[in-house]
């Protein structure tokens, strides 16, 4: 094996089955193909209580800067009913001039071109002038809580400092250079639980429906729109994603009625006033006369999801053209810069240095026979490879 060569990295990574939060032999597989290039490589377990230890990997080549960062994941989501691939999800098959196999996109491929784009480099100019490090790790298709954030800290509180990062999610649509992201929207979540009184649905005032309220709520949430958008991102956008009541019973009314939503936003607003008028909507609509007539408002609670997702928007101008230079010098195309898509391992990278990704085309992730054309990894090995020397030098002047 030679690992300038992406196609052969991918096969080696594809075969590890390293389904969240199993390691899965994937980070062995990437140590071997690291040291003998030069990188000094640490592991490290995170551990949180009532979520699965993961195991993380960090490689540096390089002790001074400029310091550049490669971020991405060896998980896998699962592959759901095996049957189903018409290529076994770890085989790693080549077939037509497609790469079939869970993380051929999301993102072992990423991770695959980036060692042998740094491969190539060295081998044609030697180590690079500064320092390049890897922060690899097995949680984020899973909870994201002893992954990327808690690796961040590990790595921060040795002394680890990075001038910039690039991560190489799957980030375009339909071709390789389509799109790079240069921010993300916020997401935020929670759960409304409206209580109200059981009885009989033939004795309605003798009961209390928090369905009626849990319905006005959810109307509230969503109409009219927080917004209209900004320059740089689109409206923001709720969803209702649940309401549940428990009852399996057509002549009972419920006791209880729950929602849940999230909402994708842009930077009009921050956590914490999107919190405000989510709350003030829900209060208003609490108190519609019209659901509970010469009643008290209807009772409910709120309880908002742990560490919400803040939206960011990288303007580092070194950064974002040397990723945008390379792709068109190998693509002949000017990528589109775009903050739209969920959320990703960059919302924890940015607060401690520039951010951008840019990867393979996603639209065979966490799909059946997931897939990848053999071609498109070389391209993006040479862009990663144009990228990594003219980042360096233009960080250098």
């Amino acid at each position: 094996m030679t690992v300038e060569n992406p196609t052969e990295n991918l096969q080696t990574l594809i075969r590890c089955p390293s389904v969240t939060p199993a390691e899965g032999g994937a980070l062995d597989a990437l140590q071997a193909m690291l040291e003998p290039l030069g990188f000094t490589v640490s592991r490290m377990t995170a551990s949180s209580p009532g979520t699965p230890d993961i195991e993380n990997l960090y490689a540096r080549i390089g002790t001074e800067g400029p310091h550049l960062m490669f971020a991405g994941h060896t998980d896998v989501v699962p592959v759901g009913t095996e049957s189903d691939w018409n290529h076994p999800p770890f085989s790693a098959e080549i077939v037509d001039g497609m790469l079939y196999g869970r993380g051929a996109v999301d993102m072992k491929g990423g991770i695959a071109c980036f060692v042998a784009a740094i491969a190539r480099s060295i081998e044609e100019n030697g180590p690079p002038k500064g320092s390049i490090s890897l922060l690899i790790t097995g949680d984020e298709e899973g909870p994201a809580v002893n992954g990327t954030i808690k690796l961040l800290e590990w790595a921060a509180a040795k002394g680890e400092r990075w001038d910039a990062c690039l991560v190489g999610e799957p980030t375009n649509p339909d071709k390789l250079g389509d799109m790079v992201k240069i921010g993300r929207r916020g997401s935020l979540s929670a759960e409304v639980t409206v209580f109200g009184t059981q009885g009989h649905a033939a004795y309605p005032h003798l009961a209390d429906n928090p369905v009626r309220s849990i319905v006005r709520m959810a109307d509230a949430l969503m109409h009219p729109v927080f917004d209209h958008g900004t320059d740089n991102f689109q409206p923001s956008n709720l969803e209702v994603t649940s309401i549940d009541v428990d009852n399996s019973a057509t002549n009972v009314i419920p006791a209880k009625a729950t929602g849940r939503f999230n909402i994708r936003f842009n930077d009009t607003w921050t956590a914490d006033s999107l919190k405000a008028e989510i709350e003030r909507r829900l209060d208003e609509a609490s108190k519609d006369p019209t659901l509970r007539p010469g009643r008290d408002p209807a009772r409910y609670e709120i309880i908002w999801a742990e560490r919400p997702s803040h939206v960011f928007l990288t303007q580092d101008d070194t950064l974002v053209a040397s990723i945008s230079d390379a792709i068109e010098t190998v693509t002949q195309k000017r990528p589109q810069l775009s903050t739209t898509g969920g959320t990703s391992d960059a919302r924890f990278i940015k607060d401690y240095c520039p951010v951008v990704e840019f990867g393979l085309v996603g639209q065979t992730m966490h799909m059946v026979d997931e897939r990848v054309a053999v071609a498109d990894l070389e391209t993006l090995t040479r862009i990663y490879k144009t990228f990594i020397e003219q980042w360096f030098e233009h960080a250098r002047t």
